[in-house]
């Protein structure tokens, strides 16, 4: 990785049913958003990070042969899941030329690389793009030894796999959201956050009409501050565009999760300035309201040791289901979110 009180007006919002029903086989006492949530599972996540995370990839370096294995994987499981590309046809892939990788000097020239995209569409308000990140790069192999970044970002990497296969079981179900989602995995991170910066340079959707981006970047560890209350997640940036964000992400938390939610790294003054170090910072330049979802560091950040004998699953399973949650509302509540703090855009 380079307690507001809500309004009555957003109870009455949280306290109805926020699915978009394609058929009128409704259930007024199944919680839908918490039926598909439970499909997220840390056996699953477990899973496709042993194998993402293992020593086959390479450490996923940005477009050498490891990282086109963590490509071919991203877009295999999105094909077998019958999840759309938004680029029409068996293309998942948006091409991120060597040539902007490269436009800051290397020593080590950048090959070219890929993002990976896929896509559910809205039924009701499909223009308006809600955004779930993660980066799929790592530093690759050094002095022989596998950088495998499980943690950093493999941890983020499954559970934007997870959440888009929980939005698709509700697809097939009938449940289309009323907004499209947009699951993005970028290339780069590790070398400055190339390919969030190129996608909001070369959108595949307008940013105009991209709501919200919820950016997952190292969620599958604990750190030495939370050695004693592992339930937690940090949250970073989610009050600093949108007000509305923060009390929807609040109010799904206290719903559903229950995870301890630390905004130490959210304080302008904090010397590590997480806020413009992961992929959600080129979105929120133009506007556009982010979370970023993030564990701390750890004695494996950047180091070989970051291996996926090390996750906690079990947080992994949780923190996940607390992002789907929080995408399913802004997916399918009837107002777009409130930019009530804007910044000057680039």
């Amino acid at each position: 990785m380079k307690k507001l009180i809500l309004s009555a007006s957003i109870l009455v919002l949280f306290a109805s049913c926020s699915s978009s029903k394609n058929t009128t086989n409704i259930d007024p006492n199944v919680d839908y958003a918490e039926k598909y949530a439970a499909t997220i599972t840390e056996k699953d996540l477990a899973k496709h990070l042993f194998i993402y995370a293992s020593d086959e990839f390479e450490g996923r370096n940005t477009g050498e042969p490891g990282q086109k294995k963590a490509i071919a994987y991203l877009k295999k499981f999105y094909v077998d899941n019958g999840i759309a590309s938004p680029l029409g046809g068996d293309d998942y892939f948006q091409e991120v030329p060597a040539s902007f990788l490269n436009k800051r000097t290397r020593r080590t020239p950048l090959k070219d690389s890929e993002n990976v995209v896929a896509f559910i569409k809205g039924s009701e308000k499909p223009d308006e793009i809600v955004v779930i990140s993660a980066h799929l790069d790592h530093v690759g192999v050094k002095d022989g030894k596998v950088y495998n970044g499980a943690d950093d970002d493999g941890s983020g990497t499954v559970a934007v796999l997870e959440i888009a296969e929980a939005f698709q079981k509700a697809l097939k179900d009938g449940f289309r959201p009323k907004r499209s989602i947009l699951f993005l995995h970028v290339t780069g991170e590790e070398k400055g956050l190339l390919g969030s910066k190129f996608y909001v340079e070369n959108p595949i959707f307008p940013i105009a009409n991209t709501v919200v981006n919820l950016n997952i970047d190292m969620v599958g560890r604990i750190d030495d501050r939370h050695k004693d209350n592992p339930n937690f997640v940090y949250l970073i940036g989610a009050d600093k565009l949108s007000t509305e964000l923060h009390d929807l992400s609040e109010a799904m938390n206290s719903k559903y999760t229950n995870i301890s939610l630390d905004y130490k790294y959210n304080d302008e003054s904090d010397p590590n300035r997480f806020y413009y170090r992961s992929d959600h910072y080129n979105f929120a330049k133009y506007n556009v309201p982010i979370i970023f979802y993030f564990n701390g560091t750890h004695e494996d950040y950047h180091q070989h040791t970051d291996t996926p004998d090390k996750i906690n699953y079990d947080l992994l399973e949780n923190r996940s289901r607390l992002i789907f949650h929080t995408a399913w509302e802004i997916a399918n509540r009837e107002n777009r979110l409130v930019v009530d703090k804007p910044v000057a855009t680039k």
